[in-house]
């Protein structure tokens, strides 16, 4: 099991020198992979979570990343793709998997909030329909040559897209969503399923199950799809479920964390990343800088791979 980090994009340690600091540091304590998420807007007179309140954009956090980092992969949990061109996405996956040296992970989701709907000139009906047809665009642009593309809902004229992906025939798409549709989906065309920070991590071996059932359906390798969880740590006291009285999974101390962690891979995660984003001592915009930076660096340092 891969063992990744959240990078700083969210809230009070989201500063240029704790981005290139945390890369550099989670790839010296052996971490495999480096994370960021997109969010573009609150809404006015929303109560939504101190971690989407200031985001840095996702794949130049990435592009900066590469810079200061060798070996350490690098994903994006997720890109909404009705928010972007697939064109556009295309472009930019290219450009880190270049700049990287062929480390770029590419998580796309569907998006859920009217307002970034609105703001963006997206559409949402019909979006989960659309998601084939996008990653056909974005593996039409990577093959590289002339390529062309006429479909439903997208048109490449013909031309030459370049630079093309390091990486042959292109990045790993990685697919969000929780319904079993979108589940299905990713069994079906995707190289793997992102979750989400509001996944119920206690059914997650179900959730699997609806994936890799469409993968052998489709007539793919079950064993061959990626599951990567988001993994929201909240370190420290742990967090008791009111309903059934147990503790929510990766809380506590760090043993009780590296515990679930091993457990999550029995039940088929194949990757996780500590998200400390979501911690509101760190990803919250109101909270002390050096503090934040400070706590994100012990628990980075307490749950590092092989401690």
């Amino acid at each position: 099991m891969r063992i990744g980090f959240g990078a700083p994009v969210s809230g009070a340690w989201a500063t240029p020198d704790n981005l290139g600091r945390f890369a550099a540091l989670a790839e010296k304590a052996g971490y495999g992979s480096l994370w960021t998420f997109q969010r573009l807007l609150v809404p006015e007179g929303s109560a939504m979570e101190p971690v989407y309140h200031s985001v840095l954009d996702p794949m130049v956090a990435l592009g900066y990343a590469a810079a200061v980092t060798e070996r350490i992969r690098l994903g994006v949990a997720v890109v909404n793709m009705p928010y972007e061109s697939p064109a556009i996405v295309a472009k930019q996956a290219a450009s880190v998997d270049v700049l990287s040296g062929g480390r770029l992970d590419l998580g796309l989701g569907i998006g859920w909030m009217p307002e970034e709907f609105a703001m963006t000139g997206g559409t949402m009906s019909g979006r989960g329909a659309r998601t084939t047809e996008y990653l056909d665009v974005l593996r039409h642009l990577w093959a590289g040559g002339v390529t062309e593309f006429h479909g439903a809902h997208y048109t490449v004229p013909a031309g030459r897209f370049a630079p093309i992906p390091v990486q042959r025939p292109g990045p790993p798409v990685l697919l969000g969503g929780m319904v079993p549709r979108a589940l299905q989906r990713v069994g079906q065309v995707a190289d793997g399923w992102v979750t989400s920070s509001r996944t119920d991590l206690s059914r997650i071996g179900e959730l699997i199950a609806v994936v890799r059932q469409a993968a052998e359906q489709a007539g793919r390798d079950p064993a061959s799809i990626r599951v990567v969880c988001r993994g929201v740590v909240r370190w420290g006291a742990p967090v008791i479920v009111a309903e059934g009285g147990g503790r929510l999974p990766l809380s506590g101390g760090f043993d009780d964390i590296r515990a679930d962690t091993e457990l999550l891979a029995e039940r088929g995660i194949t990757e996780i990343f500590y998200d400390l984003n979501w911690d509101p001592l760190v990803g919250a915009p109101d909270v002390d800088p050096t503090g934040a930076a400070a706590r994100a660096e012990e628990i980075l340092e307490g749950l590092a791979p092989g401690r």
